[in-house]
């Protein structure tokens, strides 16, 4: 059914497209609701022994500063993203000796502890880091800190995947694929997928992702918690990012999101700021359902930021990121965007605190029961924000976006 859906000629039939985008909407928001969850990524290193060739952080890059954060830097970091609002953030390294898996456990922990005032602290990190044995992913679950464990396998076209990483301890396309079954296997039942579109056909990337997410619900009764959307952007040293084999138009993004909704109706879409702020507003009314915001992809750059750095930070970026961004609006900027466009933003983390995760999160996402917890939790957190954080425009705009749903 999905691989009709990917080869309909929409230009020749806008109404068919039309009805695939109200579809993709209606099911978002039967299951999910008006709510929309933010997060901030935070890189804790660099240092990566990979060559992969549309990666900004690839160890051929002799032209990036390599660095880590300190555990007082970390805290630091985390302090800086608190001190915006957030209380989610996504945690990531690279794969090198130089930066072990025991420091970025180190870096977790820190993390989870960390606080800020007035009441700044981290409610959920999820990981994204190099696929781990199942020793090593339970010693990442018996940190009691991590809720989603997230790994793109970029490509499921094998010659492509072997192309684009020709050398080091990512190009095992196997053990990368498997992956997420040790997740499981070591306890972690909340886990993300994604490709990295531009590198081969979008539509058999599509399709590979659905058998991915197939796999994991056939065996282990627990799809995808999250499934990640990312498009291929230009990065420093990396050729293929700058000559994109195979670029996806914002239009066939655009159907990429609603099918991908359709076809995993339970799962969180992901968009990051590697969009503009146009077309994630567009996304959001097609089946994305999670924002990355106020995102910076260098090392150390938020509180580089907080500090009255912004425009050296913005700078070091654009230097020194994983990938170009596209979407730099603050986290103000886009809550009260959202909020504009109909939505509720949302930090929620209720389902992670009380153990509704893998399956026990299936059994309440697959009948749509979920959005009767999203939406009381979203509007719960952004009370939070507007008492916390937010300036006096976004505080009356979000006191109206309350009063909309008294009726929860």
């Amino acid at each position: 059914e999905a691989a009709t859906l990917l080869n309909v000629d929409y230009e020749a039939h806008p109404e068919l497209e039309e009805a695939l985008f109200k579809t993709a909407l209606a099911i978002k928001e039967r299951i999910y609701g008006k709510r929309i969850v933010i997060f901030a990524p935070l890189y804790a290193a660099n240092y990566c022994c990979n060559g992969c060739l549309y990666c900004g952080y690839n160890a051929a890059n002799h032209g990036t500063e390599r660095s880590h954060l300190t555990p007082e830097e970390v805290e630091s970091e985390v302090k800086a993203i608190c001190n915006s609002g957030h209380k989610r953030i996504l945690m990531l390294c690279g794969e090198h000796p130089n930066y072990t898996f025991d420091d970025f456990l180190e870096a977790v922990q820190i993390a989870a502890k960390t606080k800020s005032g007035p009441h700044g602290e981290v409610r959920r990190i999820n990981v994204e880091v190099p696929v781990l044995s199942v020793t090593d992913l339970k010693r990442l679950k018996a940190t009691d800190a991590v809720g989603t464990y997230t790994v793109f396998q970029e490509s499921y076209h094998r010659p492509t995947y072997k192309a684009m990483h020709p050398w080091g301890p990512k190009s095992d396309y196997d053990y990368r694929l498997t992956c997420m079954d040790r997740s499981m296997m070591a306890g972690i039942d909340d886990v993300g997928i994604g490709a990295l579109f531009g590198l081969y056909d979008w539509k058999y990337e599509v399709l590979g992702l659905l058998q991915h997410a197939n796999h994991l619900n056939d065996k282990w009764k627990c799809g995808p918690h999250t499934i990640s959307i990312p498009r291929l952007k230009p990065a420093k040293n990396a050729p293929a990012s700058t000559d994109v084999p195979h670029a996806v138009s914002d239009a066939e993004l655009k159907r990429l999101v609603a099918i991908m909704r359709l076809a995993v109706p339970y799962t969180g879409m992901i968009l990051s700021t590697r969009e503009s702020a146009e077309l994630r507003s567009e996304l959001l009314d097609l089946g994305i359902s999670q924002l990355s915001a106020g995102s910076r992809t260098a090392v150390g750059s938020y509180d580089e930021a907080e500090q009255g750095g912004e425009d050296d930070a913005e700078a070091g970026q654009d230097q020194e990121g994983q990938f170009e961004l596209a979407d730099h609006r603050t986290v103000d900027e886009i809550i009260y965007s959202l909020m504009e466009d109909g939505y509720v933003p949302s930090a929620c983390t209720a389902c992670y605190r009380v153990g509704r995760t893998g399956e026990a999160f299936m059994k309440w996402a697959k009948t749509g029961s979920i959005h009767n917890c999203c939406l009381p939790n979203a509007v719960i957190t952004l009370q939070e924000y507007l008492e916390d954080y937010a300036p006096q425009e976004t505080k009356e705009l979000g006191e109206q976006v309350i009063a909309d749903h008294s009726h929860i």
